[in-house]
């Protein structure tokens, strides 16, 4: 593709140690990492925003942190960016044998198994002589709700799990009485302990009702900022310019006629 060979060139351009961007010299693997966390969260927003164009944009922003890591492993003598497009492309024929090859599974369940099978060898492959571990592979820079929910799946495969959401439920009221337990003496690395076994538990309580703990929060999240845009114009009109000069009784009425209107539809 002449776009892409033309983004490599660009990539070596820049990083050129006589002509190139002085900032784009200086980078190295850790200095990128926020900037293509970043990029993939804005290809995020614009997927939740369902703006096309944003999203390409960001594509192309993310596309070009992968050019920019693959640029510096060439320049090191590791790798370079064929070697990652080869790399995934043999990883995806690999793993999709019912596609690429005379593989056949009776349903989603022994597709999955199969998937997660071929994914345990490659990464026994990539280990060394110990024993592995459900857990290797979960990335440590992972997002903690999506690391907590990773972790939870890996050790379901081995049947290490809540038969049902039940059990999830009655452990997340376990840790909320922990947590309170925990308050009066108000030891704060006590407290944190217990409020992160109380988050650890919800996730497990999503993750059983088949839902998704990133999403959950992130519609929670788009909810709460809506209602409280509202709330603040609803009390601009009234007057109120400040909202700090407002008694929580007041700010707590507003809140809850904003919900009732919303509810309403109105």
């Amino acid at each position: 593709m002449e776009a892409m060979q033309e983004l490599l060139e660009i990539m070596a351009r820049l990083r050129d140690p006589d002509t190139g961007c002085p900032w784009d010299q200086r980078q190295r693997y850790a200095t990128i990492v926020p900037y293509t966390l970043e990029e993939a969260y804005e290809v995020a927003d614009a997927i939740q925003r369902g703006d096309m164009r944003e999203l390409r944009d960001e594509l192309g922003d993310l596309l070009f942190q992968i050019v920019f890591y693959s640029q510096i492993a060439r320049e090191e003598g590791h790798f370079d960016f064929g070697d990652v497009a080869r790399g995934i492309c043999d990883k995806m024929i690999r793993r999709h044998p019912h596609v690429f090859a005379d593989a056949e599974y009776r349903d989603d369940e022994q597709l999955r198994e199969a998937w997660e099978k071929v994914k345990s060898e490659e990464r026994a492959g990539r280990g060394s002589a110990a024993a592995s571990s459900q857990m290797d592979g979960v990335a440590r820079a992972l997002p903690a709700l999506i690391r907590a929910e990773k972790l939870q799946r890996r050790a379901a495969r081995v049947g290490f799990d809540w038969p049902d959401v039940h059990g999830a439920i009655a452990k997340t009221r376990e840790e909320l009485d922990e947590v309170e337990a925990e308050l009066p003496g108000a030891d704060a690395d006590r407290v944190q302990d217990e409020l992160g076994d109380l988050l650890f538990a919800m996730v497990n309580m999503v993750r059983l009702l088949g839902m998704d703990a990133e999403q959950t929060l992130s519609r929670a999240n788009e909810k709460f900022e809506r209602r409280f845009r509202a709330l603040e114009a609803t009390l601009h009109a009234a007057g109120h310019n400040d909202l700090g000069e407002l008694s929580p009784e007041a700010l707590d009425a507003a809140w809850e006629a904003v919900k009732r209107a919303e509810r309403a539809g109105t």
